[in-house]
């Protein structure tokens, strides 16, 4: 079925010829910003050649006003196609200049079948939270089944551990031959879920058969999946997971059902979801200030099995990012430690979320239904509630006028995706009397060092205004609520390299001078092209036999990266974004240098108790993690390096010689999806 509103061909021959603003220039002559494009929301067209950004920018803005055009039309509202055209064409030239983005599953997705026919917009969600204290006794298994299928979208999920608090009993399922079940799992995404809420309600409720799956109906690992795009990682994963659970409850009759097993079922989803190909997943996990137990969930003198690096036998610790449920004045001296150690856990304040906005605005208790957040802690969620982003990216604005502008066009896009439903019908009953959206802006740290904080304070405050009157403008026009909540700073991440920006409210990590690690599958056909160009590749510590990492040499533009800032200059500009931007949460990883700050963490938590509504922390280092996204380098290495890169021709790429885009998962950045 064909989009039901088009931009004018003499329009967009205008821009086809036109060099596109990409950020992240190499000194190969390479722009980061568009290799990330080509790899990540490039998609196969149907004659076999790849999406230009032209084609994307158009395929998006017309997706998204189609879907203003279909509603008012099915609503029987006004639509004025001249008035309708000239904002498309200014949306579509602020997008194709970057100085706005949906979020990379938008560019991904918007204007796809996937969206625009079947009226869903599931995979246009960026996160989600589920409490798993909506585990019933007729159905335990309702939360995680929400987890896993939305993980499977590509949506980020954060959860609680509440469950535990429900009293249920560990079962014995049924151990007759009569009562042995074989179930022959369908080849979809509701089917796999399906078989793991099977298993879990055996173990859960009484008197249940004991579940025999039969994965003859899955297709094998490769197969290309033409609805939401990728391969499959065959039968595989889900087994494991099936094994997983199994292990889990055998043996453990009238036990009861712990916070640990909670985190354990939800963290092995994450696994199966991670599992094959170059997926990547996104989990936040809530727990209890004075609970030592969770605390603990990733410590390996306590859970060595949850934290083994064995590749034989892998933990599933790292599957999420786990964060405390605190109020203002709570004594957090018992996790500082551990937090200067590893930077978990984060620290959420659910009454400051619950009671405001912008914390300079006066408390309007608008979120005192909010049960959690998502995986990078920027959007407050009720518990089966999606949330949509859009980006907006500072510097590449001359005026404030200017940005207000463009406001406009970045709110309008966030808005639109609230038209559509999803196929969960608690989570429309939640959007639709919410509609919250966060509109968030990047490259605030570079701003501000570069404008000075006045004026960031002034664009802040001038911003958010005129998005509440843009809301209020916009929701009287299409018949629909005012959002709960507008604005936000999400972490950004792949997205935010496209426009070569400093993610979200984060200094420019890595230094002056410093590698980008990027991964790309195996297959990809770009990565013989860095090879010749002399780019260093290696195979991915965590999958090896799927993915490749490619390091791009980038000289910051910046006047200061994270290495050059304090901890509490860094809290403070995130305090900032809270009072005068976001009235949603500020998405912000607080590095620190390991050895001069660390007594500082307890410190800062103390100085902004209140003052934000999330934060977590990272040590500094380079081997933090193997194949970090950012690792700083010196002038001399970074001169060796590009010494011998070569400029790379991508016309073959446009012309078809490359994999499908892969698409941007979930909200978030490197520090918040998982490998």
């Amino acid at each position: 079925m064909p989009l039901s509103f088009r931009l004018t061909e003499d329009f967009l021959k205008e821009y086809r010829n036109k060099k596109v603003p990409w950020g992240y220039k190499d000194a190969g002559g390479n722009s980061v910003g568009e290799i990330t494009f080509l790899r990540t929301y490039s998609r196969l067209k149907e004659d076999g050649t790849k999406e230009t950004w032209v084609d994307v920018c158009q395929r998006v803005i017309e997706g998204m006003y189609s879907l203003q055009k279909d509603h008012c039309k099915t609503s029987r509202l006004p639509w004025n196609d001249t008035r309708a055209q000239a904002s498309a064409k200014e949306a579509f030239d602020r997008l194709f200049n970057l100085k706005w983005t949906p979020p990379g599953r938008g560019l991904w997705v918007m204007g796809t079948p996937l969206v625009n026919e079947l009226k869903n917009s599931a995979a246009l969600q960026n996160c989600a939270f589920v409490s798993t204290s909506s585990m019933s006794k007729l159905d335990p298994a309702k939360p995680f089944a929400f987890l896993m299928e939305a993980s499977m979208l590509g949506v980020g999920v954060g959860f609680d551990d509440k469950g535990a608090d429900k009293d249920f009993t560990i079962y014995d399922p049924s151990r007759d031959e009569s009562n042995v079940q074989t179930w022959e799992i369908p080849d979809t995404r509701e089917g796999w879920v399906d078989s793991v809420s099977m298993l879990i309600n055996s173990y859960l409720k009484p008197d249940q058969p004991r579940w025999v799956f039969d994965y003859t109906l899955i297709r094998p690992a490769g197969a290309p999946i033409k609805t939401f795009g990728g391969t499959s990682a065959g039968p595989e994963p889900l087994a494991k997971l099936h094994d997983y659970i199994y292990n889990l409850f055998e043996g453990r009759a009238t036990q009861k059902l712990t916070r640990k097993d909670v985190a354990d079922i939800g963290n092995l989803i994450g696994v199966c979801v991670v599992s094959g190909n170059v997926r990547r997943s996104a989990e936040l996990l809530m727990g209890r200030l004075d609970d030592k137990d969770f605390l603990n969930l990733k410590n390996p003198a306590v859970y060595p099995e949850r934290n083994s690096y064995d590749a034989a036998a892998p933990g599933w610790a790292w599957m999420s990012n786990n964060s405390v449920e605190v109020s203002v004045g709570s004594n957090l001296e018992h996790i500082v430690e551990g937090i200067a150690l590893n930077g978990e856990p984060g620290v959420i304040w659910m009454d400051v979320t619950r009671k405001y906005g912008r914390l300079i605005d006066p408390p309007n208790n608008k979120d005192h239904r909010a049960a959690g957040y998502n995986p990078c802690a920027e959007q407050s969620l009720e518990s089966f509630e999606c949330c949509t982003l859009v980006e907006t990216y500072l510097n590449r604005h001359d005026s404030k006028e200017d940005y207000l502008r463009t406001l406009k066009f970045a709110y309008l896009y966030a808005k639109t995706v609230t038209l559509l439903p999803t196929h969960w019908e608690e989570t429309n009953a939640i959007m639709q009397r919410n509609r919250r959206i966060g509109t968030s802006m990047s490259g605030v740290a570079n701003f501000a060092d570069r404008v000075g904080m006045p004026v960031l304070r002034e664009w802040m405050d001038a911003g958010y205004k005129v998005i509440q009157d843009y809301d209020h403008t916009y929701s009287e026009w299409l018949g629909i609520r005012e959002s709960i909540k507008t604005t936000t700073v999400k972490p950004s991440g792949t997205v935010s390299i496209l426009a070569g920006e400093s993610p979200g409210v984060h200094w420019t990590p890595g230094g002056q001078y410093f590698l980008r690690a990027i991964r790309f599958s195996n297959e990809d056909p770009m990565l013989p092209l860095f090879k010749a160009s002399g780019y260093k590749i290696e195979k991915a510590s965590e999958s090896p036999k799927t993915t490749s990492v490619v390091f791009f040499p980038i000289q910051s533009q910046a006047l200061r990266s994270e290495k050059d800032v304090s901890i509490f200059e860094k809290m403070s500009l995130a305090s900032t974004a809270q009072r005068h931007w976001s009235d949603n949460s500020v998405s912000v990883t607080i590095s620190f240098n390991a050895e001069t700050e660390k007594d500082a963490v307890g410190t800062v938590l103390h100085m902004f108790d209140g003052q934000l509504k999330t934060v977590s922390f990272l040590p500094m280092g380079n081997a933090t993690y193997p194949q970090m996204p950012y690792t700083q380098i010196t002038k001399d290495e970074y001169d060796k390096y590009t010494f011998k890169l070569l400029p790379i021709d991508f016309t073959d790429v446009y012309a078809g010689m490359a994999a499908d885009a892969i698409g941007e998962k979930y909200c978030s950045n490197d520090n918040c999806l998982i490998p």
